[in-house]
């Protein structure tokens, strides 16, 4: 495990994890509702080996402050704080689930901070169908703080229709990968995420869930590295 480190933005504390040559280019990862930075540790070691890689504890997750104020554009902002705050620019953004919908967000509203953008099964924000419900806490100590799940659900069921919207003003360029057996988001929905966004492309690694990087991280890593590779 990295060292951790922790940085303060607007009201709260952000913990992160680096590895990398300081002077390689950025890449920032947003992991997934209920995780932590470390989620990325069985990808991150390849990505070292060209960017500057920033694994960011998200709001009300692992050693980051738990404030119990939660939201996608609580998320988005967030992140571009952090970028601010460790002055980092033109970013890769790589983000998952939860962290891709922030990442997709902050790439709309901050063009200027994101140079290339990697969505891996990021939910369109379209309303769910059918709505989602928030299960019971589970019993034990909390891995993370049980009111982003209420936060999430309810974003998901009733997101901004600015969200749809604002698509179409992302300008890096984008993968968005996909697991073949998820059933996160109807294939048609999908296929028009990616249509609204002016430079994006579709991987669908099949045989694979919802967790894309962690149960096919060669085939996630190839998508990914053969997209961030220098164009001749």
């Amino acid at each position: 495990m990295s060292d951790v480190r922790k940085v303060q933005v607007g009201e709260v504390q952000l913990a992160y994890r680096v590895w990398g040559e300081e002077d390689a280019p950025p890449a920032v990862l947003l992991h997934c509702l209920g995780e932590d930075g470390e989620d990325w540790r069985g990808v991150v070691g390849r990505l070292a080996g060209t960017h500057r890689v920033y694994a960011l504890d998200q709001r009300g997750h692992g050693l980051s402050d738990w404030p119990g104020e939660y939201g996608f554009a609580r998320w988005r902002d967030d992140a571009a704080g952090f970028l601010e705050a460790l002055g980092l620019a033109r970013v890769t953004l790589i983000g998952h689930s939860m962290g891709a919908v922030a990442a997709l967000l902050l790439a709309a509203e901050r063009p200027e901070l994101v140079d290339r953008l990697v969505l891996e099964e990021v939910p369109p924000p379209l309303p769910a169908d059918p709505p989602q419900e928030v299960p019971e806490q589970p019993a034990g100590p909390p891995s993370f703080d049980w009111p982003v799940k209420t936060a999430v659900v309810a974003e998901r069921n009733a997101p901004d229709p600015r969200w749809w919207e604002a698509l179409a003003k992302i300008t890096a360029p984008t993968l968005v990968i996909a697991g073949g057996d998820s059933v996160l988001a109807p294939a048609e929905q999908r296929a028009e995420l990616v249509e609204r966004i002016p430079d994006a492309r579709l991987v669908t690694v099949e045989g694979a869930g919802h967790l894309v990087h962690e149960e096919r991280p060669g085939e996630f890593l190839a998508a990914v590295t053969s997209f961030l590779a220098p164009q001749s």
